[in-house]
């Protein structure tokens, strides 16, 4: 099993996990922990989720071990290159949770990159569905994809991703599609606690 940092939030032992009582993480604490499981054999692998590039130089200068993987919001609307840079580099695997931008989730806010007129366009010219570019990019930039779905037809469409590739003259079109987070995590906004926005939360890099 890999066990996950689910996100970079902590409240005091009993109290209720609203944004107002969230308190600073205390990495060095809560990955020696994890590095526990890891040498007890209890965890195959750890690793972190939501993690921007400045919590994970923070974890990364302290760790023993380095986390197998970081978790996060990618896809051709919101790339994270920095990220995948930083992560490619120190070894750390980038996997995308929401691949296909979660069009109508409500923890989700922006429009859907599915539409965008590029991302429409190369589907076009590959014979493939917007969300099968979206799903094959993110492979061909190094990351694993967790596309999720209730919706037989689509489940299939989505595993139909691995014996084509999208040409390099097209993936170089993918950086002109503008950059909107659409998990902006106001949840963990408040105005007497540690992130008073949400800029806070993710140390500036949205």
């Amino acid at each position: 099993y890999i066990v996950q940092i689910h996100a970079p939030v902590r409240t005091n032992k009993g109290a209720i996990r609203t944004a107002e009582n969230y308190i600073p993480l205390d990495v060095p604490a809560t990955w020696g922990a994890m590095e526990k499981l890891y040498d007890s054999g209890k965890a195959r692998a750890i690793g972190v989720s939501n993690f921007s590039c400045k919590r994970m130089e923070d974890l990364l200068a302290i760790a023993r071990v380095t986390p197998a993987v970081n978790q996060v919001e990618s896809h051709p609307g919101w790339q994270q290159m920095k990220l995948r840079e930083l992560c490619r580099s120190k070894g750390v695997h980038l996997s995308a949770y929401s691949p296909l931008g979660r069009p109508g989730s409500p923890a989700f806010t922006g429009p859907s990159f599915l539409s965008n007129p590029i991302v429409v366009s190369i589907a076009e010219k590959l014979q493939r569905s917007p969300a099968q570019v979206a799903l094959r990019w993110g492979l061909q930039v190094g990351q694993s994809v967790l596309p999720k779905s209730i919706n037989e037809t689509r489940i299939k469409e989505n595993f139909n991703i691995f014996d084509w590739s999208i040409p390099e003259d097209l993936m170089s079109k993918f950086s002109e599609i503008p950059q909107i987070k659409t998990l902006r995590a106001e949840f963990v906004v408040h105005p007497q606690g540690i992130y008073k926005t949400v800029e806070d939360f993710w140390d500036g890099e949205i």
